[in-house]
């Protein structure tokens, strides 16, 4: 399929089809705050990498909504943040409501940009071409889903398997696996308290996905506390030394004090193991941009522009405490975006084409 002035990449090589795969879950964390100070950078437009106004060097007028991941949010944010010091009159939107609530405002042509925490699905693809939407697929980071206890409370665990995590998260475990003591015999007979995205996020799916395994892709969720915001599952984990969670590495990161992430099939989430894949719950975190509002819209480029510079990126990742990608997919990255590759570089099942993100953007171009 051709769009106007566009590559435009259908991802499957078998017929699409609808209901591939689909989960659900929302998340609205809290606002960051001070990412300028926390990037090291001056309110000054060098500082900043000289990215922050149009072309014509004149600050950036408009408005700009970007909805969905709540794990791709913190970075999203900052670079909102950081734009608007240099362009005060741009008024740019982000939420944090869940990969899956971002796609369906997004592919209704209700938001320009839309964050993910997974790639988009069929039947989102579906609704975006019959809505004349088109997106470029923009891989920003990455993100290792870290498995958490009360780091106080919780003396007994400091790893877990994934056979383990299944036991736990499995549908039929509900209101049967209420204790420590039946995951692992070595583990005291203390209640099991579940701490859990809702079923907007990318980040169920995921953890669905690579964990539980089912045909359904869903999750124990009657017994356990899902919430909306990531930030009240790590109050609650917090605060609850029977509990365990999961959610995004930023959320970890940021709560070094009262929380403790456990290793999974031997190896902890880490910056390493997580940038290569040696961490079993590693994935990489998207941003989709509208092919048309980068045309109408005049605030949409100057922002991705720098949201992805290379001057920019990083910080950015670094300061909501993800993981940076390696500077060759950084560059593939900024290449799908700069030459307009519109459509997917996924499988129906997921899997980049070619093996690997990287080979996959390289053969899109």
């Amino acid at each position: 399929m051709i769009v106007a002035g566009e590559r435009w990449i259908w991802p499957f090589d078998v017929a699409r089809k609808k209901g591939a795969y689909g989960l659900r879950g929302i998340a609205r964390p809290k606002v960051l705050v001070g990412l300028c100070l926390a990037l090291g950078l001056s309110v000054g437009l060098a500082a900043c990498g000289g990215a922050g106004g149009s072309e014509g060097g004149e600050a950036v007028t408009g408005n700009i909504r970007i909805e969905g991941s709540s794990t791709v949010y913190p970075i999203t944010q900052a670079a909102a943040e950081l734009f608007r010091e240099e362009n005060p009159d741009a008024r740019i939107e982000v939420g944090g409501a869940g990969t899956s609530d971002g796609f369906e405002a997004f592919c209704q042509g209700d938001t320009q940009i839309s964050d993910a925490s997974r790639p988009i699905e069929v039947e989102e693809m579906d609704v975006c071409e019959e809505n004349g939407v088109g997106f470029i697929e923009i891989p920003v980071a990455y993100d290792g889903i870290s498995v958490v206890v009360n780091k106080k409370g919780n003396d007994w665990a400091t790893e877990i398997t994934s056979e383990e995590l299944k036991k736990i998260w499995e549908p039929s475990a509900e209101d049967q696996v209420t204790e420590w003591s039946q995951v692992n015999s070595d583990w005291p007979d203390k209640p099991l308290d579940l701490y859990g995205p809702g079923t907007e996020s990318g980040t169920y799916e995921f953890f669905n996905a690579e964990i539980v395994g089912n045909e359904e892709e869903v999750s124990r969720q009657s017994d356990v506390e899902m919430s909306e915001d990531d930030n009240v599952l790590v109050q609650g984990v917090s605060g609850d030394a029977n509990a365990l969670g999961y959610f995004g590495y930023s959320y970890y990161e940021n709560n070094l004090d009262t929380l403790k992430a456990l290793a999974v099939d031997g190896v902890k989430p880490t910056e390493d193991s997580i940038r290569t894949g040696e961490y079993v719950l590693s994935r990489p975190l998207f941003i989709y941009v509208s092919t048309k509002a980068l045309k109408n819209n005049k605030a949409v480029k100057p922002f991705v522009d720098f949201y992805l510079s290379p001057q920019n990126l990083d910080r950015l990742v670094n300061a909501a405490k993800y993981v940076t990608m390696p500077a060759s997919l950084e560059d593939e990255a900024r290449a799908q975006y700069e030459d307009r590759t519109a459509g997917t570089v996924y499988t129906e099942s997921g899997e980049p084409k070619g093996g690997d993100l990287e080979t996959a953007l390289k053969q899109s171009q």
